[in-house]
């Protein structure tokens, strides 16, 4: 898992970082929208800044600003934005979101897209102690931070993009809504077709509009992809 992960257009290596590339990054990256026109981009919780990797090459954003918690991840997404052809728009910051986003408010800054991959724990990880569980989010990003955050920093057109497990659907997008964000866009993702809903992918604004409804199921059978996923992958993926 540690190897260096070859994409069309870049390289991103993994062996600092603890949290390897996996597809809900790559969904995320290559599903949000990049159509309205953009200026600044910040990719909170960078891992190892693929997914900020994915918007440079996707559009032509003269910012493109990472923030990491984590010091070898920050290392990085440092190294593999240098080792890129946009080394000169992508930048990384080593902190938590918290801080960044009280910063980048006093300064008045504003972010075009805001993304994010945030922590969580799959159901893997969760233990019989209901209080643990339920707390699960809260030790270095909870959701709560993460939309409050985003709302101060995000333009007045500005989207926010997001990947959670489809059980907090509900829970985001109603705390996402008391804070004045609406979402406009929502794709389920399905593993295969007989497998559960396990991942949600997210739009928001400031505008309430008509929602865009979406299901991607991303595999046949093993390594059969299907064609909207081959479709929202190729531009990235060497082998589709």
């Amino acid at each position: 898992m540690n190897k260096p992960f070859q994409f069309k257009e870049f390289i991103v290596n993994q062996d600092k970082s603890a949290m390897k590339i996996g597809t809900d990054a790559v969904l995320l990256g290559a599903w949000c929208s990049v159509d309205h026109y953009l200026d600044t981009i910040l990719d909170i919780g960078s891992g190892t800044g693929i997914i900020a990797l994915m918007l440079a090459q996707r559009s032509d954003a003269l910012t493109i600003d990472a923030v990491e918690i984590d010091e070898n991840a920050y290392e990085q997404t440092v190294a593999n934005f240098e080792e890129s052809d946009w080394a000169d728009r992508l930048y990384c910051y080593n902190s938590s979101f918290q801080e960044f986003a009280k910063e980048i408010s006093e300064e008045e800054e504003t972010y075009d897209l805001i993304i994010s991959n945030p922590p969580f724990y799959t159901d893997n990880f969760e233990t019989e102690n209901d209080a643990r569980n339920k707390a699960r989010f809260t030790s270095s990003l909870s959701f709560l931070e993460l939309i409050t955050g985003v709302v101060k920093i995000l333009s007045s057109n500005g989207k926010f993009a997001v990947v959670i497990p489809y059980k907090e659907e509900e829970i985001f997008i109603n705390l996402a809504k008391e804070n004045k964000l609406f979402l406009n866009r929502i794709c389920r993702v399905q593993g295969n077709p007989t497998s559960e809903i396990k991942r949600t992918l997210l739009e928001f604004s400031f505008y309430q509009s008509e929602i865009t409804e979406e299901h991607l199921i991303i595999e046949i059978e093993r390594h059969q992809y299907t064609e909207q996923y081959i479709s929202l992958t190729k531009d990235f993926y060497l082998k589709m």
